[in-house]
């Protein structure tokens, strides 16, 4: 049985087989005893997106990673960058510290913050994310057409990712169909992203999307 580590766009967390591009964590949710997650889903409102590989360090997923066999944060899984900010994570300033600098600076650039603590950054984001109570914006097929590049929304059956004006169907495996906007529904739907990334997104913050993304587009 596969580990319940696994986050979808919303920041739920689920068992699946498929483990992605990048880990990430919410701090220490997990009973390395059973290997499973605790009652609560976070631990501290810094929500981050690590690197798969980093200085040869090697962990026991939902394991004991900490000096004198204590439980480390909890190793989750995200299909990639696009999802886990989807979720509501951001960069890691350790491992992938380029990428959470060119986030930080798009997040100066949308709100005028001249030097952006990260504490200001996660504290924003843990308002509006889904999974940790954020309220879900709506929006119309037309409203679609305004999301930038990397932004995901729902139609309550499926969720898909924004890519180049096309929109991408999300699953744990990877991406596994394309529409363009006026082929879905004429409905009212769920803008997954929290507000904060959107902003983010719209300075030009280029996310890293799973291969299943171009090889859809290169075939459509």
């Amino acid at each position: 049985m596969p580990l319940q580590n696994r986050v979808d766009p919303f920041g739920e967390i689920h068992a699946d087989t498929a483990r992605g591009l990048f880990t990430g964590n919410r701090g220490i949710v997990h009973d390395p005893e059973t290997k499973s997650l605790l009652n609560k889903r976070w631990a501290t409102k810094a929500w981050i997106t690590c690197a798969l590989e980093f200085k040869d360090v090697r962990r026991v997923p939902m394991g004991r990673n900490r000096p004198g066999g204590k439980p480390g944060w909890t190793e989750l899984f995200f299909l990639d960058e696009v999802t886990a900010l989807a979720a509501g994570h951001r960069p890691c300033f350790y491992c992938r510290r380029a990428r959470a600098q060119a986030f930080s600076a798009a997040y100066a650039s949308a709100f005028g913050a001249e030097d952006p603590k990260v504490g200001e950054i996660d504290g924003r984001l843990h308002r509006e994310r889904l999974a940790s109570g954020g309220k879900p914006v709506e929006v119309d097929r037309q409203g679609l057409r305004l999301l930038p590049y990397g932004a995901m929304f729902s139609d309550g059956a499926s969720d898909y990712a924004v890519h180049d004006g096309k929109a991408l169907r999300w699953s744990f495996g990877g991406y596994d169909a394309a529409f363009g906007f006026y082929e879905l529904a004429d409905a009212e739907m769920c803008i997954i992203t929290p507000a904060t990334t959107l902003a983010v997104l719209h300075q030009g913050y280029r996310p890293d999307w799973h291969p299943s993304a171009e090889l859809l587009l290169a075939g459509a």
